[in-house]
């Protein structure tokens, strides 16, 4: 087996690996092998020097330059931290309707054309008028005075 042939099938061996671990390295690594072997193949290249710097400089460079393309397209898009998360405090003083009388501390009410379970501590009516107090996830928490 000539060395050309070493090199194009490491270069495989390391692209097909990038597939089970998607790191977006193993793959720079696998191009630059590829470029080596058929260098070897064509007869641009024949000292062991001339292979080694050849198969680093492609590697680094491309590692360096196209890293961040090929991760989007080998993980595809992620969301930022704060993307998506909604903001639970927006609604804190917002006016809504209630819309359920409250029975034990219970109803609902409309705020911003949503219905959401609520709690108060006072006795509410249909078409009363409150503001949120606090959002506890899908329930918020009622009062009839302005906070």
């Amino acid at each position: 087996m000539s060395i050309s042939l070493v090199w194009i099938l490491v270069g495989l061996i390391l692209i097909v690996s990038e597939l089970l671990a998607t790191s977006v390295i193993a793959v720079f690594f696998g191009i630059a092998a590829l470029v080596v072997g058929v260098l070897l193949q064509v007869g641009l290249i024949e000292s062991m020097a001339a292979q080694f710097t050849i198969f680093g400089v492609i590697s680094l460079s491309t590692l360096l330059l196209v890293r961040g393309k090929f991760q989007r397209w080998f993980k595809g898009y992620t969301a930022d931290a704060s993307e998506g998360k909604p903001d639970f405090q927006q609604d804190i003083g917002a006016r809504g309707i209630v819309v359920d009388d409250f029975v034990h501390g219970s109803g609902r009410v409309t705020i911003n054309g949503v219905r959401w379970t609520a709690f108060c501590d006072e006795d509410l009516k249909s078409g009363d008028a409150v503001w949120v107090a606090s959002n506890n996830g899908i329930e918020l928490t009622v009062t009839r005075q302005k906070p």
